[in-house]
């Protein structure tokens, strides 16, 4: 038998395996931060718990980006192994079957405000052990109201990048152009 006071060989023969999987699936956050041009417009957000976020996933072990869009909502919730609570999406990855697992973190959600224009703002963090968002395609099912007039308009789809209307209350033509976004370490 070894001694308590031995060098181990290696990282495993050190830890137990529980430890060493949550050794090595480290959390890591990562804003979703988006920018667009307003026009007239403000407060664009996206609408309820059934609101889709599309994005890629890169697999943190091996590598692998997903070739398919994926989308998570708020109202998801898979268990994790070991009871450790649970995330909106848990995968294993195609590649080296490593399981992964992102969350989106509610009390970090932001509108994207007439006073933003054109700057990148975070509207989301993700928390993600093993996995890391690379892509993000804005679809239907996000809100705005009308600068001056608050005239709301709901079912805007940003999956073109560019959306528009007309404010009947003011007269006025309201649109978001141009959008773009990136992903940030929180």
């Amino acid at each position: 038998p070894r001694s308590r006071h031995t060098q181990p060989k290696n990282v495993t023969s050190y830890f137990p395996s529980w430890e060493l999987k949550c050794y090595l699936l480290i959390m890591v956050k990562f804003g979703l931060q988006f920018k667009a041009t307003l026009e007239n417009i403000t407060n664009l957000r996206p609408v309820g718990d059934d609101f889709r976020w599309f994005l890629k996933l890169k697999c943190g072990n091996c590598g692998e980006v997903s070739d398919r869009w994926q989308y998570i909502t708020l109202m998801d919730s898979v268990p994790l192994k070991g009871g450790r609570g649970s995330a909106s999406m848990v995968q294993k990855c195609k590649l080296c079957s490593r399981e992964n697992s992102i969350d989106i973190l509610r009390d970090t959600m932001k509108p994207y405000n007439a006073e933003d224009n054109e700057q990148f703002k975070t509207i989301v963090q993700f928390e993600c052990r093993g996995l890391e968002p690379v892509d993000f395609q804005p679809q239907a099912g996000f809100a705005a109201e009308g600068a001056e007039s608050g005239t709301r308009f709901n079912e805007i789809n940003l999956q073109e990048k560019d959306w528009n209307d007309y404010d009947e209350k003011v007269k006025e033509s309201v649109g978001i152009y141009e959008v773009t976004h990136r992903f940030v370490k929180c």
